[in-house]
């Protein structure tokens, strides 16, 4: 495959993020979104995180948040990145950036999705993410249809998510597409991932 960015997403359990961590993901996702499954209602449980000192990108995932909220979080577990999935503005993601956060803004794909819609965000946003559209904002486990991206001519690199599996072998070639986003397909319950599975994609997807 590919290779390139590796995001492990919608992790919760203290146990398992230990073990994700030494696969050595480029980051990992924190989802901080109550309508969620993989929600972290108690992120002082994770404040174990912070003694890391070779740690993957810590990414707080947020929808409609109050900038408060994000910063309030990262005073308790240290987020390196932030991303929105919700109708965030790019004055938003601007103002999470002036606090040293990288910011990856979601969008959800669909057919007849308008690629120009993440325009305003050029250059406010360092990654987006194009996932599968659905009323949860995110975490479905479905595939949209991958040719759309061909539509996609921004200059903004993105990750590639929604319904990535332990048995995806072909991925879009792309010169914007900067990784992949890895998530409930990867799952032994909500919230906990398969070290097992991620192996068999990761070796796939490192050429390893």
């Amino acid at each position: 495959m590919t290779g390139g960015l590796v995001k492990i997403c919608g992790l919760r359990d203290p146990r398992n993020i230990l073990d994700v961590i030494q696969l050595k993901p480029d980051l990992i996702g924190l989802i901080f979104y109550p309508g969620s499954k993989r929600y972290i209602s108690n992120p002082e449980s994770l404040e174990f995180l912070n003694d890391f000192q070779d740690r993957p990108l810590v990414t707080g995932v947020f929808v409609n948040p109050e900038i408060g909220e994000i910063r309030n979080i990262s005073k308790i577990i240290k987020l390196d990145a932030i991303q929105l999935h919700g109708a965030e503005t790019p004055e938003f993601c601007e103002a999470l950036r002036t606090d040293n956060h990288i910011v990856i803004k979601a969008f959800g794909i669909e057919s007849g999705f308008d690629f120009s819609l993440s325009d305003p965000y050029r250059g406010h946003a360092d990654y987006f993410l194009f996932d599968t559209g659905t009323p949860g904002s995110g975490g479905s486990g479905k595939q949209f249809d991958w040719d759309l991206l061909d539509l996609y001519h921004g200059d903004t690199p993105y990750i590639l998510s929604g319904g990535i599996s332990p048995d995806t072998t072909i991925l879009p070639v792309s010169p914007q597409m900067a990784g992949v986003d890895l998530n409930s397909r990867f799952e032994t319950t909500p919230g906990v991932k398969s070290i097992d599975l991620l192996k068999k994609f990761l070796k796939k997807f490192r050429n390893e």
